[in-house]
C-alpha cells in the first residue's frame, strides 16, 4: 500500500489510500497515517479511497483505531467492492462512509432551472443533473429525495432522483426528464401569454397547498420563520419586532404543504402534455399559505425592490413582466380582483417576504453595501406596514 500526501485544509486532515491493506502492510499503514497527522490540529478526518483496491480485516482495525481517535471521520470515494467489505463487516453503521459517485461532465450543457440550493442542467435529451451550490450535499440530497417521494405519492407532479453523481467536485441528482420548457423561457418566447402562464402556475400551487401530512413529516414554515425572526432582533424598532413575533405565532397550525421556492425556474410545461410539473422539491414545509406567499412575493416583487434588474438577471424577466405574473397569481389563487383585498393579501406576504429578505442580509451580507440597503429597505417597510396589520394567515382567503 501506498500513501499520496496528507493535506490540511482549514480544520480537515484528508490522506489517499491506494493499493492493498491486509496483515502484512496494516501496521506501517497506522504509524505512516499517524506520521502524517502528528502535531497536527485536526478535528476532521477524511480517507479518500479512490484508489484502495482492498481492504482485510486488518485494515479495518486500523481505520477503527482513527474513528476513536478522530470522532469526525469519514471514508469517501470508496470503490463498490471495497464498499461491500465496510458493508458486510458493519462498518458503514459506525461510522461515515461514502461510495465513489460516477463523475459527469455538464460543459456546455444548457441551464433549465435554479433553485435555492442548486442548478439543473440538461445533459440529454431526456436526463437533467441538478447540482447542489452546497460541496457537502449528500444529507441534502438524501432529503430531497424523501420529500419529492412524498409529494409524488400525493399527487404532486415531480420527478425522483434516481442517481447521485458529482459534477466538479460537487454532488449531484440524475433525473429522468422528458421534453420541457421552464414558464420563464415561454414567457420570453410568448409574453403575451403571461396571464396564461401565470393561471398554469396557480393550478399547480394549489395542487401542492391541498396536500395535508402529518406533523412532523416536513419542516414546519412557522418554527423556521420564527427561527428567522429572531435575527431581527435590535434591528426593529422594539415595539415593531415583538408585534411581528407575535403575529407569527399567532398564525394558525396548518400541516398542508408548501414549496418554500416556488417561482418560475423550477416550473416546467412537458411538451408531450403541457402539464406543469416542478423540478426543485427540497424546500417543501408544510404550513399557511402565507410562508409560500412571502417567497413568491420576494421572487417577482421584493429583490427586484432591492436590487433593480434582479429579475431580468435570475429570472430572465423584465421588472414589468414580474410584477404583472405576481398580480395575476394574487387574482387566479384567490379568485378575486378586488384591489382592497388583494392589496390586504398582498401585505400579508410582503410582511412574511420583507422579513425573509432582512432574516438573509443581517446573517450573510451585513456590512456589504448590498446587506446594508436591503436591511434598511426592509426595516423602513415591515416598521411601517407591521404596525397597521393585525394577522397574517392567508388561510381564510382560499376560500374567495
Amino acid at each position: 500500500m501506498e500513501f499520496a500526501e496528507g493535506k490540511i485544509d482549514g480544520d480537515v486532515f484528508t490522506a489517499k489510500l491506494s493499493g492493498h491493506i491486509d496483515s502484512a502492510n496494516a501496521p506501517k499503514a497506522e504509524a505512516a497515517l499517524k506520521e502524517l497527522t502528528a502535531g497536527k490540529e485536526i478535528k476532521k478526518f477524511v480517507i479518500d479511497a479512490e484508489n484502495l483496491d482492498y481492504i482485510s480485516s486488518a485494515g479495518l482495525r486500523v481505520v477503527l483505531a482513527f474513528k476513536k481517535a478522530y470522532p469526525d471521520f469519514k471514508v469517501v470515494n470508496v470503490k463498490s467492492e471495497v464498499y461491500e467489505i465496510f458493508d458486510m463487516t458493519g462498518f458503514t453503521q459506525m461510522m461515515e462512509i461514502q461510495k465513489a459517485y460516477k463523475k459527469v461532465s455538464i460543459e456546455g450543457c444548457e441551464i433549465i432551472g435554479e433553485g435555492k440550493n442548486g442548478i439543473v442542467y440538461r445533459v440529454s435529451p431526456d436526463t437533467i443533473v441538478k447540482v447542489y451550490k452546497n460541496p457537502d450535499a449528500l444529507d441534502e440530497i438524501k432529503n430531497e429525495r424523501e420529500l419529492a417521494r412524498k409529494a409524488f405519492v400525493n399527487g404532486i407532479p415531480t420527478s425522483i432522483s434516481y442517481d447521485i453523481v458529482q459534477v466538479d467536485g460537487k454532488f449531484a441528482s440524475m433525473f429522468e426528464m422528458l421534453e420541457a420548457d421552464a414558464i420563464y423561457k415561454k414567457i420570453k418566447k410568448e409574453p403575451e401569454k403571461i396571464d396564461e402562464f401565470a393561471k398554469a402556475s396557480v393550478g399547480l400551487l394549489k395542487k401542492i397547498h391541498s396536500v395535508e401530512l402529518k406533523p412532523g413529516e416536513m419542516v414546519d414554515a412557522k418554527s423556521d420563520y420564527l427561527k428567522r425572526a429572531e435575527r431581527l432582533q435590535g434591528f426593529l424598532e422594539p415595539e415593531v419586532y415583538q408585534k411581528l413575533c407575535d403575529m407569527l405565532k399567532a398564525v394558525p397550525e396548518n400541516f398542508h404543504i408548501n414549496h418554500g421556492d416556488y417561482h418560475i425556474k423550477n416550473q416546467m410545461f412537458l411538451r408531450s402534455t403541457n402539464e406543469l410539473m416542478l423540478i426543485d422539491m427540497d424546500t417543501l414545509c408544510l404550513g399557511d399559505p402565507v410562508f409560500d406567499f412571502g417567497s413568491l412575493y420576494n421572487a417577482y416583487i421584493g429583490r427586484e425592490k432591492a436590487v433593480p434588474g434582479n429579475n431580468q438577471e435570475f429570472l430572465g424577466i423584465s421588472a414589468e413582466q414580474g410584477e404583472r405574473f405576481w398580480q395575476k397569481t394574487l387574482e387566479y389563487y384567490f379568485g378575486t380582483t378586488d384591489q382592497e383585498k388583494l392589496r390586504e393579501i398582498e401585505t400579508r406576504a410582503a410582511i412574511v417576504g420583507e422579513l425573509r429578505l432582512m432574516a438573509k442580509a443581517i446573517k450573510s451580507y451585513k456590512g456589504t453595501d448590498y446587506g446594508e440597503k436591503q436591511i434598511a429597505a426592509s426595516k423602513a417597510f415591515l416598521e411601517s406596514a407591521v404596525p397597521k396589520t393585525n394577522d397574517l394567515s392567508l388561510a381564510r382567503f382560499q376560500a374567495l
